[in-house]
């Protein structure tokens, strides 16, 4: 009953070896803009919101403010054309900063945009619940925090079934949002032509008051503010290159379409917003969005028989922008745990979040950070004001340390890149945009929310320094073991023993052919001196996010495993001993090696089933955290099935390594 539930809410598991698989899990352009792109394009509803409400009563520079948002998304944009390039299989600032800066910058854009995309699942639901709720009565506004806890529940079952199941269900949203804002736009510009003059001519008396008042470097500094509060608007367009293992091939064409979609929605409507502000003269009010208001304004007089199709209008729009914001959680949901896999293979978070689950997703990574965005959410109370700016100071500071990255890369390879210089000047260009923004923001906003974001982003740099220190200190330690290989006896000339399945059977569950495995074989007959007559070693070729990238790379596991097993193989030949293999491709090596090994109890009925156990001079909690308990779990579910099954002590002698 279980299984069949899991099955029901999660769905069934996906079988690694179809050839059709990566076709089944990957998107073509337009539902990665759905996926990806939507994160970026429903940052206009707030985003252009939050700018234009910082321009005060000197609304006149709304048009400048328009036009400089819309060049801002194509410029960045442009910059991640080329990290798409030059990193064809995704990690986006993360990946950049630590093979063009370094190592340490990376831990830093990594850290950064973990909780960037934990903010941006907290702040993309709770404005989408501010869209909706401000057409629905006020006596409903104490369910919100209850409404966004429920949605957030959903994304993360939806996006542990797989992100192209739950892309697709969402699709025709993103069809609404489109039409729907179209039609705002184009009513509230274009019929609003005849006003242009009368707005014109109050943008020109604004100036010169403004100058007067302010002078120029005063204006200046308050558009600049303005400008970078705004920042919010162009915060999901680095997702598209985070998100590139999900995209049909040929991937990196497909990866160009949704950045030019993605840059050509979002520079359309953000500025149009903005523009649409100005010409319809919209004013914040008290329990509604700045787009409510617009809506009611542009619609108000949308009467036809005495029926009010402007209500009618204005809250499918704004519902239609609601369940976009809850898809662009989406795109945080599929890149942040992709960042988080990228930094556990690099040793910097624990390496569990590397794995996938049987549906091919990252299933840990998603089941945290969508607890994490709601002890954000209950600790801001869901203010999105409070949301913005503590999750755009981290965007920024990623924006930057890639920009930087980037061009330090085409100055060193300019001799080979004939167009070196204008790649420069964009990467330069988007730069000086995105650290102005960062510096601007984090100034203005730090005793507003600015400082959580500083302080958690420096405490995960921190926690993450402790891991690698850790996982270090180990493999220094376990590296004494490899040094018994050199001592092992040659296979070369000596015959093959036969097996005989009768015979009583050590079966060692080993993940490589390494010191450890041949520790254990040995172990094995100092405890059991002859006793054992056979011995089958039992591997799981397992498919993380760092091997799950197309077919080729999947037969390339099994073929590693399989080879690893054969040398286990050719060692028992050496010592005399009668030995064979059985693998198996798996994502999770749990239920992989206990499904083999119950195949091998049923081919050797006198089997006893041995693996490994690291084992600390000082046990702490931590460990059971950063090292999964794989050999106890192994061996719950194989004594639950009636087997025998010995963990063995590896020692690791910390002090040791970390004299070394």
């Amino acid at each position: 009953m279980a299984s069949k539930l899991k099955n029901l809410i999660f769905g069934k598991p996906k079988e690694l070896e179809d050839p059709h698989i990566f076709h089944a899990v990957s998107l073509v352009a337009f539902l990665a803009w759905v996926g990806l792109g939507a994160d970026g394009l429903s940052s206009s509803a707030y985003g252009p919101e939050e700018a234009f409400k910082a321009l005060g009563h000197n609304t006149f520079l709304a048009l400048l403010l328009a036009l400089a948002t819309a060049i801002t998304v194509v410029v960045i944009s442009a910059s991640y054309m080329g990290v798409i390039e030059h990193f064809p299989f995704g990690g986006g600032g993360y990946v950049v900063a630590s093979k063009l800066l370094g190592e340490k910058f990376g831990l830093v854009s990594g850290s950064a945009l973990l909780v960037d995309y934990i903010l941006t699942i907290t702040t993309s639901i709770a404005s989408g619940a501010d869209q909706i709720f401000s057409v629905l009565p006020a006596s409903w506004a104490p369910y919100k925090l209850m409404a966004i806890t429920v949605v957030i529940g959903l994304l993360v079952v939806m996006n542990i079934r797989g992100i192209k199941e739950s892309v697709v269900v969402l699709a025709p949203i993103f069809i609404i949002f489109l039409v729907t804002h179209a039609v705002m736009l184009a009513v509230a510009i274009f019929g609003r032509i005849h006003e242009v003059p009368v707005v014109a001519r109050e943008v020109q008396t604004g100036y010169h008051q403004g100058m007067t008042t302010l002078g120029f470097m005063g204006l200046m500094a308050l558009f600049l503010r303005s400008y970078s509060l705004g920042g919010g608007t162009y915060t999901g367009i680095e997702t598209v290159s985070n998100g590139l293992n999900i995209m049909r091939e040929p991937r990196l064409k497909t990866a160009r379409r949704t950045m030019i979609l993605m840059a050509v929605s979002l520079s359309i409507v953000s500025g149009g917003i903005v523009l649409a502000y100005l010409l319809a003269h919209t004013e914040p009010t008290a329990g509604k969005t700045m787009n409510a208001v617009l809506l009611q304004t542009i619609s108000g007089r949308w009467h036809v028989g005495g029926i009010d199709f402007g209500k009618g209008y204005v809250f499918v729009t704004l519902l239609a922008e609601g369940a976009l914001l809850f898809v662009a959680a989406m795109g945080a949901f599929v890149a942040g745990p992709r960042v988080m896999a990228n930094m556990a293979q690099d040793s910097w978070l624990p390496h569990r979040f590397s794995s996938l689950s049987d549906r091919l997703t990252m299933q840990d990574g998603v089941v945290l950070m969508g607890g994490a965005s709601l002890l954000t959410l209950y600790y801001t109370r869901g203010d999105i004001g409070t949301l913005v700016t503590m999750y755009s100071i981290n965007v920024f500071l990623t924006f930057s340390l890639s920009q930087l990255g980037m061009a330090r890369y085409f100055i060193q390879r300019r001799k080979k890149l004939p167009d070196w210089h204008k790649r420069l000047a964009i990467q330069v260009v988007a730069f000086l945009l995105c650290v102005s923004i960062l510096v601007v923001t984090t100034m203005e906003k730090f005793y507003d929310g600015g400082w959580i974001t500083v302080s958690v982003t420096a405490l995960l740099v921190v926690a993450c320094l402790l891991i690698r220190r850790h996982y270090v200190s180990v493999r220094g330690s376990l590296a004494r073991l490899d040094e018994i290989l050199e001592a092992m006896p040659s296979s070369a000339g000596k015959p093959q023993l036969p097996l005989d399945d009768k015979a009583p059977t050590a079966a060692i569950m080993v993940s490589g052919f390494s010191g450890l495995g041949v520790h254990l074989i040995l172990n094995i007959q100092r405890v059991f001196p002859g006793y054992f007559k056979n011995f089958v070693f039992v591997g799981a070729g397992v498919i993380d996010s760092a091997t799950f990238k197309d077919q080729e790379e999947v037969e390339r596991v099994k073929a590693d495993t399989a080879a690893s097993l054969t040398k286990y193989v050719e060692l028992c030949k050496g010592l005399g001993l009668a030995g064979t293999a059985r693998s198996d491709l798996g994502t999770e090596p749990v239920a992989t090696v206990s499904d083999l090994a119950i195949q091998v109890a049923k081919e050797f009925p006198r089997v006893v089933f041995f693996s490994g156990k690291l084992v600390f001079e000082r046990e702490r909690w931590f460990q059971r955290v950063l090292h999964n308990e794989t050999a106890y779990a192994i061996q719950r579910r194989l004594q639950f099935a009636g087997q025998q099954a010995m963990v063995l002590p590896v020692r690791v002698l910390e002090s040791r390594a970390r004299g070394a």
